[in-house]
């Protein structure tokens, strides 16, 4: 599902971001990546969601090669996979329906299809009574589970998220953990980004840790 062979990504300066990455994730996994600020995460990300390429080395997700992608190719490889980033990204115009819709109408998907699908995330996330709401009539873990729903909205493989309870209080991240274990457990394999350790060791998944742009085992 996800490799990562000999990865390095390094920026002008020179900083060196991520140094000789060997990862292989199965399909279904859900893995935890810690590490302090500046110490590759968001990087693993920016590689593993095609927004950057590696300096050196070879990736595979969902069977493209992310090292040689093409930009032609990007849509389709997203297409794969979900993001959820902290900052939410909402369409302060949309509704909490429209925003949630946004990916499958890029995808040419038909209305009746669009809106069966966006009643059964709305049910997923705990928003069904928040669907003609706009973001800035809700509350931050609202936000959030809109976030969550957009990035599922297409049935990913695969779910990415940076920092995803990063601005929120203890009960509102663990019913954003809740939603993403129920998410794993139907197949999608999930990798979230976390500073809180508590949520890490009460969940019992696997745990990454990134340290100085290298990886490894806790």
């Amino acid at each position: 599902m996800i490799e990562f062979s000999h990865v390095y990504k390094t920026y002008p300066g020179p900083i060196h971001a991520l140094k000789n990455i060997n990862l292989t994730v199965e399909k279904g996994e859900f893995i935890y990546i810690t590490g302090p600020s500046g110490a590759g995460k968001t990087t693993l990300f920016r590689l593993m969601s095609a927004f950057d390429k590696p300096s050196s080395g070879n990736i595979s997700v969902a069977g493209y090669a992310l090292d040689q992608i093409t930009e032609k190719d990007v849509p389709y490889y997203r297409r794969k996979i979900g993001v959820v980033f902290q900052d939410f990204r909402l369409l302060s115009d949309q509704t909490i329906a429209e925003n949630i819709a946004l990916p499958l109408k890029v995808l040419g998907y038909k209305q009746p299809i669009i809106r069966a699908r966006v009643d059964e995330i709305l049910e997923i996330v705990g928003l069904t009574d928040r669907l003609d709401f706009y973001p800035n009539q809700i509350s931050g873990g609202e936000k959030q589970r809109t976030a969550i729903a957009r990035a599922l909205i297409h049935q990913p493989d695969v779910l990415i998220a940076d920092e995803p309870t990063g601005n929120l209080d203890p009960d509102l991240s663990l019913e954003i953990i809740n939603i993403f274990e129920q998410i794993n457990s139907e197949g999608t394999t999930v990798f979230v980004a976390t500073h809180d350790i508590n949520i890490v060791n009460k969940s019992g998944k696997k745990r990454l840790h990134v340290q100085n742009g290298i990886i490894g085992t806790l």
